[in-house]
């Protein structure tokens, strides 16, 4: 049988991702990959340099994915940033779920966490640029090393929240992963109630409205 010459990056993810599912490990070389799939084992590293790479797109695979139906998704545009997180979130898992053996594979050799995963670095990237292009208002710190650090604090807390929510999920055994979905939705509606900035902004304009009444009285 003639080998296969047009190998694409999704092609390569989807082979990998049966082959793990199949045989319940990583394949032993590229090579071996590579044979059980019937192409050359140049074409792989035309994509990636190596299995770890081509587990982290895959990760990033289910990110993308998400984006494009939102993206597609008319209702999604007209949503202020807490709902447009939780479409991201449950269209995610959605995902996710879709693909829930292969994950468990990846995700159960870390049971301790999954702050160092190097599978999720990409995931983790992509995810931080849609929190800070997501609109969610913060402080005006008037300082802009205040407001990188501002935006570096709330992209790495949301990545908390997400890793605490892929460690609820792939522990989850309720029907069609309900308590999951119950999980998301309390914690993405907590997480913006503590980052509210309207009862902080009233602090900070009584405090001015204070100071100026002051440094008037002072005067007079």
């Amino acid at each position: 049988m003639a080998k296969k010459k047009n190998i694409t990056e999704e092609y390569l993810i989807t082979s990998y991702m049966n082959y793990i599912l199949e045989h319940a490990n990583q394949p032993k070389t590229v090579y071996a990959f590579a044979k059980a799939n019937n192409f050359e084992e140049a074409l792989f590293y035309k994509h990636f340099g190596s299995f770890e790479a081509l587990e982290k797109a895959i990760f990033s695979a289910f990110y993308k994915n998400t984006i494009n139906i939102l993206e597609n998704s008319e209702e999604y545009q007209t949503f202020d940033a807490r709902n447009k997180l939780l479409s991201f979130y449950f269209t995610f898992f959605e995902n996710l779920t879709a693909n829930r053996s292969y994950v468990l594979f990846m995700l159960n050799n870390y049971r301790k966490g999954f702050g160092n995963i190097e599978q999720l670095s990409g995931l983790h990237q992509h995810f931080k640029s849609y929190i800070e292009n997501l609109g969610i208002e913060t402080l005006d710190l008037k300082n802009d090393i205040a407001m990188k650090v501002q935006s570096r604090a709330l992209q790495e807390s949301a990545w908390g929240q997400f890793l605490l929510t892929l460690a609820f999920w792939r522990d989850d055994n309720s029907p069609s992963f309900e308590k999951t979905d119950m999980f998301i939705e309390k914690s993405v509606h907590a997480s913006f109630d503590i980052i509210n900035v309207a009862p902080i902004k009233s602090v900070i304009d009584f405090g001015k409205f204070i100071y100026k009444e002051k440094m008037t009285m002072k005067t007079n």
